[in-house]
């Protein structure tokens, strides 16, 4: 298959399980009928369990926080299957799948888990594609279950790749005066796998090397002006800064840490229960950092930058570029005040993050 036709696979892949219909990730002769645990119904569970017994997919994060994994998922395993009792019905898969109520009703178990076996690979990729779908990442699942002619199929090797060297083309430019910042060109990426776009803001005469700011998307911070998290201060910082002697800034679709923006607001209000920005993320099921930097160098590459000056205080941002070859020859720091709001927030980025504030 050409990598436009696996691209447009996955793509639909993540099409389906965002509209909660199942789809079939296959490694080899290995294969897993993955339905998103979230948006699953009496009847689509009763439609996939047709061959089998739907046990439930869940990341170890997830696993670690409600305290489930026992001495048969092997230490370390990058997914874990919790194997269904006739107690633990869709309505219990869901709240073991969602974090939302954990306080409220804690789970007691048991849970009897084991590691996915062959079929590990097909569990990373499904897990994979519910990430990008902005979902959950939990899924009912049955292993080996017969293809089905109404259900897409996908390759778990493929969805497994799909993060990896990340191909994109220019898609525009055009010349986009910013408030603080009139001499700016933008400049759009789109993905050839069909993933969110991306800008880069080209401001000034950027100097050689140039100061680069990595941004993430923040929707609540950035445009609504939410005090929770630093993202639009920062923001607009970083724009001055680099309109004083010239820079780029590349602004990238990863909301939440690339969790999404819905499920970022779940991490909020697992926060306002008292958990942290970490913890919260990872009670998701979710790891505390899922962006994709590697997005950021090929972008770079194809500016025809090899060399710059990061704007940044977290040296997370400036290993993932060195690692993909782009050389840092100074972290510039980005230092603004806290407010009452987000300095539980900034003082969680310094202590379990490494942010140097």
């Amino acid at each position: 298959m050409s990598a436009a036709a696996t691209d447009l696979a996955l793509a639909r892949a993540v099409d389906d399980l965002r509209r909660g219909v199942a789809v079939r990730v296959a490694d080899g002769p290995f294969a897993l009928h993955a339905l998103p645990a979230e948006l699953a119904t009496s009847e689509s569970l009763a439609s996939l369990e047709t061959h089998g017994r739907a046990d439930l997919l869940l990341t170890p994060e997830r696993a670690a926080t409600l305290r489930i994994t026992n001495q048969r998922a092997a230490a370390g395993a990058r997914a874990v299957l919790v194997t269904r009792m006739p107690w633990l019905d869709l309505v219990t898969g869901i709240a073991t799948a969602d974090p939302a109520d954990d306080l409220a009703t804690p789970l007691k178990g048991p849970f009897p888990t084991r590691d996915p076996g062959p079929h590990l690979r097909a569990a990373e990729a499904v897990l994979v594609l519910l990430k990008r779908a902005g979902l959950l990442p939990a899924a009912f699942v049955v292993a080996d279950a017969p293809a089905a002619p109404e259900m897409l199929a996908v390759d778990a090797a493929a969805a497994l790749a799909w993060r990896r060297a990340p191909r994109l083309r220019v898609v525009s430019r055009a010349r986009l005066p910013l408030e603080g910042a009139e001499a700016c060109e933008v400049i759009a990426f789109r993905p050839e796998d069909g993933g969110p776009e991306h800008l880069a803001l080209v401001i000034g005469a950027p100097p050689s090397p140039p100061l680069v700011r990595l941004h993430s998307a923040c929707l609540t911070g950035d445009v609504l002006g939410s005090l929770r998290c630093d993202c639009g201060p920062q923001l607009r910082a970083a724009v001055r800064a680099l309109a004083a002697e010239g820079g780029l800034l590349l602004y990238l679709q990863q909301e939440g840490r690339g969790i999404g923006l819905m499920n970022k607001l779940r991490a909020y209000a697992l926060q306002d229960q008292g958990f942290d920005t970490v913890d919260a993320n990872l009670r998701l099921g979710f790891e505390a950092e899922e962006r994709d930097f590697d997005l950021a160098a090929a972008m770079l590459r194809k500016l025809g930058v090899g060399e710059v000056r990061l704007l940044t205080n977290n040296p997370a941002k400036t290993g993932a570029l060195e690692g993909e070859g782009i050389a840092v020859v100074e972290r510039v720091p980005l230092v603004l005040p806290p407010n009452p709001h987000n300095a539980a927030y900034l003082a969680t980025k310094r202590a379990r993050q490494g942010h140097q504030l």
